[in-house]
């Protein structure tokens, strides 16, 4: 068995306080709860802790209509009695008809497992509570059956949320807890250089510089993330931008290739004006 101690991967810059937080959580064998904007590293996080200990990862996508219920298992009688119309013999065995949710999947490894319960705010406010008991006891009762499933190996459980929506209390207790921040130059250049290594380092300078003028202007609905900033350099790359021929005129122009860095229309309009006004001065 692998040490569990992870301690970030060539392919994935992590802070000193996000390693200290994923040992932790390992450690106290609670889930790990990860906040932060979107495009920050969260689910990623899970897939480079995943392979760093040489472990399986099982991934939870949560949707606006995931119940906490189809993570456990679901009983499709609607199949079951189509059968029994039908004359099949399956609908004798109910097991049948027993669908393994994901956490059922993790419990039900052979070995220690990374589960990823991905976007845990966007479901209803109720759906973390449902799963307390299953989350801290490692185990749950299968109605339709008697059967009582538990954790052969407690997985270590990660869970992201893009903070859409206060979590409750009593989940919030039973997690350890770590934010994410934006990184800082520093640490962006860091991962850009593993995404991108021999890039050019001036051009990665004058991209960034740019980068955080327009994550600090103000009225921006939507600032760029970690995600669309290495888009951005790709493209800059592959076009043969030169660092001069990047910047230009900043004042009068949206930036070069801006649709990987604005998404939505309000923030190239935003730009539009601020062109606008200043072209006015100027003039």
């Amino acid at each position: 068995m692998p040490s569990m101690k992870f301690e970030g991967t060539e392919s994935y810059v992590a802070d000193k306080d996000l390693t200290i937080a994923v040992n932790a959580a390992i450690r106290l064998e609670r889930p790990l709860l990860v906040k932060g904007e979107p495009g920050t590293g969260k689910t990623e996080l899970a897939r480079q802790v995943a392979g760093s200990l040489g472990l399986d990862l099982i991934e939870w996508s949560i949707k606006s209509t995931t119940k906490a219920q189809q993570g456990l298992y679901e009983y499709d009688a609607v199949n079951r009695l189509r059968d029994s119309q039908l004359g099949d013999e399956r609908v004798n065995d109910i097991s049948n008809y027993i669908r393994r949710g994901k956490l059922w999947e993790a419990f039900d490894a052979d070995r220690k497992v990374v589960l990823l319960i991905d976007e845990i705010d966007k479901a209803d406010i109720e759906f973390p509570n449902d799963l307390l008991q299953e989350l801290d006891r490692m185990e749950f009762h299968v109605y339709e059956t008697g059967e009582m499933v538990r954790a052969r190996q407690r997985p270590i459980v990660i869970i992201t949320s893009n903070n859409e929506k206060e979590l409750p209390d009593a989940f919030l207790r039973r997690c350890f807890f770590h934010y994410i921040r934006f990184p800082e130059m520093e640490t962006l250049q860091k991962i850009v250089d593993v995404h991108y290594p021999g890039i050019k380092k001036a051009l990665v300078s004058a991209a960034l510089t740019q980068f955080y003028e327009i994550r600090e202007t103000a009225g921006l609905k939507k600032r760029p993330s970690t995600s669309e900033v290495l888009d951005w350099i790709r493209l800059l790359v592959a076009d043969d931008v030169a660092p001069e021929d990047l910047r230009g005129d900043v004042k009068n122009a949206l930036p070069r290739l801006h649709g990987a860095l604005l998404k939505n229309e309000q923030d190239v309009h935003l730009f539009e004006r601020l062109a606008f006004l200043a072209r006015q001065r100027g003039g």
